[in-house]
């Protein structure tokens, strides 16, 4: 009797053994993903708060770049007019 008893007490314990383990690794997958949640949204408050200078500079660029391409295709036009000649 004593074996049996012993047998269903070990079991119960690597029951709660087992469970204790899954809610522990739960809650460090919840935490974690909390953490990770909360930068993401700090680091878009950051950027959300930034000076408009920095997003005039990448304006300023991207006009440089259409300008650039205006030229190109300028330059492609008045060699096709100068291929028809």
């Amino acid at each position: 009797m004593e074996t049996a008893l012993e047998a269903k007490l070990l079991s119960i314990l690597a029951i709660s053994a087992v469970a204790l383990l899954v809610v522990v690794t739960g809650g460090i997958v919840y935490l974690t993903l909390v953490e990770w949640r909360d930068r993401r949204r700090k680091s878009r408050a950051d950027l959300d708060s930034l000076p408009r200078r920095r997003n005039a500079k990448a304006q300023a660029r991207q006009g440089k770049a259409s300008k650039a391409s205006k030229t190109k295709s300028k330059a492609s036009k008045t060699q096709a007019k100068a291929t028809k000649k």
